[in-house]
């Protein structure tokens, strides 16, 4: 019986979509981009993570746009997912006028679902069910949100009827990260393989409470831990998030003993959640699945650590806003690095032209991939970031410029990059700079925005009263 001209169609989009390569995206909680070793941290121990840099392209100077809430992780996955700016997604997620202009806005879990994947979603989302429900087939176990402890998470399941049932927190004889590599391992063992799949799994570590398990600990005796060159007991001025959750996990002022023990226990996660990752990497090799899987691997952003006097990530310092991001598999060059600026939510644009599938007009993100020929080529010039309606930046090759309006009293920081990596030292008031101040100014106001920012910044007293 001859096929019909629909289901002739039908079959050939079925046919490409099993010649696609598979996606596999890990998602770090709160790892600082200084957190690798063959990168940029040889205190640290991150054996398949520096495998996965061998196997692909590392990008050094990556970078979210921010955050316009101390959460910074909710917009964090939602500019991830969406390929949509700060402004656009914080927009979306709080309904509120003051903070941006809403758009439409695609998954790409949902359109690869659409175009013949199966979607898996594992681990920390914290969007909420109805988004989880649009973005992927199956999946689970889900933290919707309530990390309070790495043995006690609030998990939920995904069951055959797209609902889902909470697991009770209660003891568990695994950590976060070994539940959620559990789960990955076992999806791609299950997989539907008459399908290509795109795993989605968001591990909730580093993330405090810092719990690492005890043979993981013991790798970094506290007194053997360095204090970042940009260690101060207190931050200089009020940034208007001194008081903030992340802050008050440790009195003022910081002292050397209490950073070296965060730190360590902070690096101890990390070398754990890089053992899990390594487990979930060997499955791919053991399926035979390494070749034909675009790996992404990227954290939801930075943390201080004792850097600068702060803790947390409720700030525009590179500590806080620049990240971990690799990319190994089909059309991405191997033992790769570049220094090009890119946003987390460049990855949208960039997997779909890796796997050949349009772009939709929702996404704001540019595709890197003309990096990934040439790592010498640059998407762009500068980045701008903001936090709340108080802190925003604006980052160029070599400049850091962020501007301040905490309760009425303005501070600008500028920061050469080039000569000041750990941003010691502040050049704002330096009058020999002042016409590379009024300049990094402009940039910013046109950078902002461009990227939906409501706040205009040419006002005196620019912030909005939150």
């Amino acid at each position: 019986m001859p096929i019909s001209r629909r289901g002739f169609l039908q079959l050939a989009a079925a046919q490409l979509s099993n010649k696609r390569p598979n996606v596999l995206v890990l998602y770090a909680d709160d790892m600082s981009y200084r957190t690798i070793r063959s990168l940029n941290n040889p205190e640290i121990q991150t054996p398949n993570l520096d495998k996965l840099i061998a196997r692909g392209t590392a990008f050094t100077h990556a970078s979210i746009m921010g955050g316009l809430q101390g959460a910074v992780c909710v917009p964090s996955r939602a500019m991830l997912m969406s390929g949509q700016t700060l402004f656009h997604v914080t927009a979306n997620i709080e309904k509120r006028k003051e903070w941006g202009e809403a758009k439409p806005f695609d998954m790409w879990p949902e359109l690869l679902g659409q175009n013949g994947y199966q979607t898996i979603g594992i681990g920390k989302w914290h969007n909420g069910p109805a988004l989880y429900h649009r973005a992927f087939q199956k999946g689970g176990p889900i933290l919707f949100g309530g990390m309070a402890d790495h043995y006690q998470t609030p998990l939920h399941d995904l069951t055959p009827d797209q609902k889902y049932p909470k697991t009770t927190a209660k003891p568990a004889a695994k950590h976060s990260s070994e539940i959620f590599a559990d789960a990955a391992i076992n999806h791609i063992k299950t997989r539907d393989k008459s399908k290509p799949f795109a795993l989605y799994c968001a591990f909730t570590a580093p993330h405090d409470p810092r719990q690492p398990p005890k043979e993981y600990k013991a790798m970094y005796p506290e007194d053997r831990i360095e204090l970042p060159p940009n260690f101060l007991p207190e931050h200089p001025f009020d940034n208007g998030e001194m008081k903030v959750r992340d802050e008050a996990l440790l009195p003022w002022p910081r002292t050397p003993q209490a950073i070296r023990k965060e730190r360590s226990d902070y690096y101890a996660l990390i070398t754990h959640l890089d053992a899990q990752i390594g487990r979930i990497l060997e499955t791919l090799d053991r399926e035979g699945l390494t070749k034909n899987t675009l790996i992404v691997f990227a954290g939801d952003n930075g943390l201080a650590v004792g850097q600068h006097g702060l803790l947390g990530k409720q700030s525009l310092y590179d500590h806080s806003i620049r990240v971990p991001l690799i990319l190994a598999g089909p059309g991405v060059p191997a033992n790769l690095r570049t220094e090009s600026m890119v946003y987390l939510f460049d990855i949208f644009p960039t997997m779909f032209d890796l796997l050949g599938l349009p772009i939709p007009a929702t996404v704001d993100g540019k595709s890197f991939l003309p990096i990934l020929k040439d790592p010498k080529r640059k998407t762009r010039d500068s980045v701008v970031y903001g936090y709340r309606h108080f802190q925003r930046a604006l980052r160029t090759n070599r400049w850091k410029f962020i501007r301040y309006n905490v309760n009425g009293t303005q501070t600008r920081q500028l920061f050469d990059l080039q000569s000041d990596p750990w941003e010691m030292k502040n050049l704002a008031a330096d009058p020999a700079l002042a016409e590379t101040v009024s300049q990094l100014d402009t940039l910013l106001r046109m950078g902002l925005k461009q990227a939906g920012d409501p706040l205009d910044l040419s006002k005196p007293d620019w912030a909005w009263k939150g």
